[in-house]
């Protein structure tokens, strides 16, 4: 196997990893505990497990700043997030929900080393690829992560229902030492700089964003790319049902399992055809197709309720998303400096989700 298929099997495999625990401390927790009879208000404020995803850029100058002795700034810090959430996953099984208290601090500690992993994995993706495979690496990774969602959720929920919670979050978490395997395997990026101390680890990052050429608008753009597809998608299933009048059933295959396998099937598109042209024209071209998308959702809410149309609707929704996604992720790879990529990267995708959330 040469390095540059070695270094595509490995992001892609941890992007897989990188997946599963997410729906461990969200979706597939939800439904453990509603069946373990605790309350929705509980329920509720279990939602907080979350919000490390979202604040991750808070801590990310200190995977940036340190190395872990004999195996690196990046693999040394993924396999370490890796070994925690394993653990953790383990004690959630063994403990379960009638310890609630001493299950959702684990929980809260499974949900913040996984965010931790994202921050590592990421930074990792962006400085193992060269500049020509990140767009091919971006899709593959986003296909893998969106992999283990099925996994970790769909999957989950179908053998809990069937041989108990517990078959089924052994079968999860026997998966997180894949990534572990991946991790030992994997090579260092090497040649890289890191910061000098923990002070500039969070400072020059900020800086070195904003002294580049027209970095306002440049971050203008990274908050606004996504933002059409945050209008379509953000009501869309209440749209479905309410707007229009499919069933649960036609919403869930349609626009769920269909829409999942579209947003890979764009994933991959957009990979392949990023090695063909550049990215600017992908992320113009991919930009337009996205917005052209939303076109779709009108005509369907004239039509009303047509079946091909609504699949036709998710199908290109997806798809165009999906190749958006790619050129995204790839040009937040391009802006990173490898030097602090953990923290740069970390922030431009937390500024990403800003115009998605609001």
């Amino acid at each position: 196997m040469t390095k540059r298929a070695k270094d595509l099997a490995v992001v892609t495999v941890l992007g897989f990893a990188s997946g599963l625990p997410f729906p461990l401390v969200s979706g597939t927790l939800q439904a453990w505990l509603t069946q373990e009879g605790i309350d929705i208000k509980t329920i509720g404020i279990l939602t907080i497990l979350t919000f490390p995803y979202s604040f991750k850029f808070l801590w990310s100058a200190f995977f940036d700043r340190f190395s872990i002795p004999k195996l690196g700034r990046r693999r040394g810090w993924i396999l370490i997030c890796q070994i925690l959430i394993l653990t953790g996953m383990i004690l959630m099984i063994v403990i379960t929900p009638s310890y609630l208290l001493i299950f959702s601090i684990i929980a809260a500690m499974v949900s913040f080393f996984s965010a931790s992993q994202d921050i590592s994995i990421d930074a990792y993706r962006t400085e193992i690829l060269k500049p020509k495979d990140r767009g091919l690496g971006a899709s593959f990774a986003v296909t893998a992560y969106r992999v283990s969602l099925i996994v970790a959720g769909g999957v989950c929920l179908l053998v809990a229902d069937h041989f108990g919670w517990q078959s089924a979050l052994i079968m999860i978490t026997s998966l997180l030492i894949l990534g572990i395997i991946t991790t030992l395997l994997a090579d260092e990026p090497d040649g890289i700089k890191k910061p000098a101390s923990l002070k500039e680890s969070f400072i020059e990052p900020f800086k070195d964003l904003l002294k580049r050429d027209k970095s306002i608008l440049l971050l203008l753009f990274i908050i606004l790319y996504k933002l059409g597809d945050a209008y379509a998608s953000s009501l869309s299933t209440a749209f479905f049902i309410r707007g229009i009048g499919f069933s649960l059933t036609e919403v869930g295959t349609v626009n769920k399992i269909g829409g999942l396998i579209s947003a890979i099937a764009g994933s991959l598109l957009g990979g392949f055809l990023l090695i063909r042209i550049s990215l600017y024209k992908a992320l113009i071209w991919f930009g337009v197709l996205q917005a052209l998308s939303n076109l779709m959702i009108i005509a369907l809410a004239i039509a009303g309720k047509s079946f091909l149309l609504f699949v036709c609707t998710v199908v290109v929704e997806n798809v165009t998303g999906g190749m958006g996604t790619t050129a995204f992720l790839a040009l937040l790879m391009g802006l990173c400096n490898r030097s602090f990529a953990a923290t740069q990267y970390a922030v431009l995708s937390s500024l990403a989700s800003l115009g998605r959330v609001i």
